[in-house]
């Protein structure tokens, strides 16, 4: 059985988790943290704490889909114990995630902007597609969520984008064109955000070649697949040694 300690879990990921939890038979939420800790607490059938460092026992891993402005606790809280954490947030300061880097030097980080494994595997085809089709492919991306998404684009269009750049000789980043009036170059990678209704997430890579096209999508329907990617994350994670992890390197393991 794993024992984890749920950073968010009065949060709407954070229920997903525990529904997963409940399901697994072999995984489960031993403490919850969230700054709504009272209001929280009675919907939960594990003690909730308003900080990390208020629970006393010991778990085999953190799960934290909170804020990241949690971060530098649950840091903390890791070295000190010795507790595998994964993020699972977004939006990190570059002294966030310094940090995170830093504190996997003593204990085991697993950190994605992106939890599901279907998308992460789209990000490694993407890579192959961008090594194979060169700079003669023209690259863009589409991205698509909700209309309550604050960020715009998404931290997972940037990892496909960071991804398929990795592959070219030469890539910048195109957010709007609408101010220039000029040809296209063939080191733009184009990402663009659509926001509306309730989509959970759906991500197109496109490349564009002369007379063909390949296009590479993931479509994710509920945020159970962001929870299940994060407990399989948990589930790898328990027992590593120091480092930071991310979804690649489980992927590649696992394979």
């Amino acid at each position: 059985m794993t024992n984890i300690i749920l950073c968010g879990c009065g949060g709407r990921m954070g229920q997903a988790i525990v529904r997963a939890c409940e399901a697994s038979g072999d995984l489960r939420v031993v403490a919850g943290v969230d700054v709504n800790a009272n209001a929280v607490a009675p919907a939960c059938a594990f003690p909730v704490y308003t900080s990390i460092l208020e629970f006393p026992e010991r778990a085999d891993v953190i799960i934290d889909f909170s804020h990241h402005t949690a971060l530098p606790s649950l840091l903390d809280y890791a070295v000190k114990t010795g507790t595998p954490l994964v993020v699972a947030t977004t939006g990190h300061t570059e002294e966030e995630t310094t940090a995170m880097k830093n504190a996997s030097e003593q204990v085991a980080i697993f950190f994605s902007r992106n939890m599901s494994i279907g998308i992460n595997l789209l990000i490694e085809l993407c890579k192959t597609a961008a090594k194979t089709l060169g700079v003669a492919f023209d690259v863009e991306i589409i991205e698509k969520h909700h209309n309550q998404k604050l960020d715009a684009p998404s931290g997972t269009a940037l990892m496909i984008a960071e991804a398929i750049a990795e592959e070219r000789e030469e890539s910048k980043f195109v957010y709007d064109r609408h101010a220039v009036r000029k040809k296209r170059e063939s080191s733009e990678i184009g990402i663009h955000a659509i926001r509306g209704g309730t989509i959970v997430g759906e991500h197109d890579a496109i490349f564009a070649g002369k007379d063909e096209i390949v296009t590479l999508s993931h479509t994710a329907t509920s945020r159970e697949v962001f929870a299940e990617g994060a407990l399989r994350a948990a589930s790898y994670l328990a027992g590593k040694g120091a480092g930071l992890y991310n979804m690649s390197d489980l992927i590649r393991e696992q394979a």
